[in-house]
């Protein structure tokens, strides 16, 4: 399920930042709104020019490799290409410095700091064990009169980061709610998925493939079950129908009638879930 993306498009896919062919340079361009810089990658992988917004990289401009007919000078093409969609470039790069900034001012990952769960903003405590001789480090959401929390309690041998502790703990919380959705639509959907990967991908929130196996972000235990959820029956629908048809979309449907809903969240949210755990 593609909704992960951290830019709408105006043209094509976006390419991938890790491309191994790729070889990237930092250039500026002069606009009417002023000087903009943008990172030019040459890829072999490229067939045309495509350009991303990455909420931290800023924009990025993905062209064909030099040898390639037409694209041994492609600075015409990129400071035409960037100049004609320039409001459009700054609306979402001034959209992404508010949602880093708004971020930050939660306080990343120390003692004090809002982290999002489950779709709400908890208070994350970090406290030493107070049983001498704890050694497994524990967290735990409590809900209580003045909001909800994240009480990560360390072991007396923990050596791990906070960040590494709390990404353990989320992906263990991701595994488990997203196999309980499994559970709960698979039959009704007459699939059965080979395996199930919980990963950290930047484009998607899932994935299937033909050979029937699916991958899922543990981001998506930050977002409100309804979200997961609704990623979870997107990828099983897959296993009946890919592409995303009118008969495939009927299917998603079925279990989940607000689907579009969820995926705007996804869509709305995603700097926020992608920034996340990020001291």
């Amino acid at each position: 399920m593609t909704v992960a993306r951290q830019t709408p498009r105006p043209t094509g896919s976006a390419a991938s930042p890790s491309d191994p062919g790729a070889v990237s340079e930092a250039r500026e361009v002069a606009l009417a709104g002023g000087v903009l810089a943008y990172l030019v990658r040459r890829s072999p992988r490229a067939r045309r020019l495509r350009v991303t917004l990455d909420p931290r990289r800023g924009v990025i401009v993905t062209v064909p490799g030099s040898a390639r007919r037409g694209w041994s000078r492609p600075e015409p093409a990129i400071e035409a290409f960037l100049a004609a969609r320039e409001r459009w470039i700054r609306r979402h790069l001034d959209r992404y410095a508010h949602e880093l900034a708004e971020l930050a001012a939660r306080g990343g990952v120390t003692d004090g700091a809002s982290i999002r769960f489950r779709g709400d903003l908890h208070r994350l405590r970090i406290l030493a064990d107070p049983q001498a001789g704890a050694a497994r480090t524990t967290m735990t959401r409590v809900g209580g009169p003045e909001g909800d929390e994240l009480i990560v309690r360390l072991g007396t041998g923990e050596r791990r980061p906070i960040e590494t502790i709390l990404r353990d703990a989320l992906v263990a919380r991701a595994r488990m709610a997203i196999q309980r959705e499994i559970e709960r639509h698979a039959s009704a959907l007459d699939v059965r998925p080979v395996g199930v990967g919980i990963r950290d991908p930047r484009t998607r929130w899932g994935s299937a493939s033909r050979a029937g196996r699916l991958s899922f972000s543990w981001r998506l235990v930050l977002a409100p079950p309804e979200a997961l959820e609704t990623v979870v029956v997107h990828e099983l629908a897959h296993l009946r129908v890919f592409g995303h048809g009118p008969r495939f979309w009927s299917v998603v449907a079925s279990r989940r009638p607000d689907h579009a809903t969820w995926r705007r969240w996804l869509r709305d949210h995603s700097v926020e879930l992608h920034g996340a755990l990020e001291a």
